[in-house]
């Protein structure tokens, strides 16, 4: 498997460049010119249209990344493109030394462009189409999961230089908010990967590991622990196959899997990376007062970057931001309304939260979203003709550091 570049001082001070992913980059030191350079952006804003935006911050990125190699510097990250593929991310992972895993041609060319060798890529997709493999092929993405004979079969036909790793279900995903073990993963028991292993070795195609994934936002940490043996019973059973070059490979893997040994180990984070260093600016559009309720209008909702967040999530991430409002009474005290927020597009499924009391806002006062870099514009839509890739992107660099995580 291929190594993991670490972050080192040249690396780092690319960072430090005037432009990131096509973005001009804005080093913001205090909270005042924080809140300065957002005002101005939002006044810029208003002039072209009423769009929300994103900040992203180098600063968090950075932070991230050396907290995840200081503390497990045996691990080599591949950024899950799928989760953010904001080209300014990509750009400083790829300076930081990431490398990334992708799950189809797009991903991999976005990739490709930052001048990212090929050999720092893995084809994390257990199930490809073929024009997308026969891409992979041409551009030496040499690193791939597997988990069925058919798609074997896929690789045998289209790509046979391409190592494998054999794609495993998570003996226990009942900690993740999103499972993954119903749509991937061989088996781990001999009944299910010895065909695999067969079909490979009568393919020519080497099986160079075993992947897991315990599903997203996971909180059960056992099941690591579960997966990981998982994956020990899979290179037992390939230690036990006829073939005597490959009962040699496993084996050595298998010793490799010993306290103190060199094993390459990948992880895939996206969440990790991408959560906190985006916030999203959304603008109000529209009020309705009824009575005692305040209905507020967005220009971001359910079909956009909030596809994912649910009402719960919307309401602790979100700040009111005063531009047209004050807030306050006449003896300095912030009144609260109960208050329900929409999305801008004519469906009333575009309901991002209710029932949570905000200050009385207007038309052109804002609402910020916290830790909103993980599957929000990736999720998002062009339905109605609210298109989420259209969202703007603004670079920053501050000097965040991450204590604890």
């Amino acid at each position: 498997m291929a190594s993991c570049p670490k972050g080192t001082p040249s690396t780092l001070l690319h960072l430090d460049a005037q432009v990131m992913g096509g973005q001009r980059v804005t080093t913001v030191v205090t909270k005042d010119e924080l809140t300065e350079f957002m005002q101005s952006t939002i006044l810029k804003r208003q002039e072209f249209d009423e769009v929300p935006f994103y900040l992203m911050d180098l600063g968090v990125v950075v932070s991230l990344y050396n907290h995840m190699i200081s503390n497990l510097p045996m691990i080599h990250p591949h950024y899950a493109v799928k989760c953010n593929p904001e080209p300014a991310l990509l750009e400083a992972l790829a300076a930081l030394g990431s490398n990334f895993d992708c799950g189809s041609r797009s991903e991999i060319e976005a990739v490709l462009l930052l001048d990212v060798s090929p050999d720092r890529i893995i084809y994390a997709n257990p199930c490809k189409p073929v024009s997308h493999i026969k891409y992979a092929a041409s551009v030496g993405v040499n690193l791939t999961t597997v988990d069925s004979v058919e798609e074997l079969d896929k690789i045998r036909n289209w790509h046979p230089k391409s190592d494998l790793l054999i794609r495993i279900k998570s003996p226990d995903d009942s900690g993740a908010k999103y499972p993954l073990d119903s749509k991937y993963g061989a088996g781990h028991h001999p009944q299910e990967i010895m065909p695999l292993l067969k079909a490979a070795e009568a393919s020519g195609l080497s099986v160079v590991g075993v992947s897991f994934h315990v599903g997203s936002e996971a909180t059960n940490f056992a099941a690591f622990r579960g997966a990981i043996a998982a994956a020990k019973a899979v290179f037992d059973t390939a230690a036990r196959t006829s073939n005597n070059k490959m009962r040699k490979l496993f084996k050595l893997i298998f010793r490799e899997l010993l306290p103190g040994s060199s094993l390459k180990v990948i992880s895939e984070p996206g969440r990790f990376f991408a959560a906190s260093a985006f916030t999203l600016y959304a603008q109000i559009i529209g009020k309705r007062v009824r009575g005692e309720l305040r209905e507020y209008w967005i220009n971001d909702g359910k079909f956009g970057s909030l596809a994912w967040v649910t009402c719960d999530e919307a309401i602790a991430k979100c700040t009111p931001l005063p531009f047209a409002s004050s807030f306050t009474t006449s003896k300095g005290l912030t009144r609260t309304y109960n208050s329900t927020v929409f999305g801008p597009t004519c469906d009333a499924f575009d309901e991002v939260f209710t029932g949570h009391k905000l200050p009385e806002l207007e038309v052109n006062d804002w609402l910020v979203f916290s830790e909103m870099g993980a599957y929000t514009t990736a999720c998002g839509t062009n339905f109605n003709g609210y298109s989420t890739v259209a969202i703007p992107t603004y670079v920053v660099r501050s000097n965040q550091t991450l204590l604890a995580i």
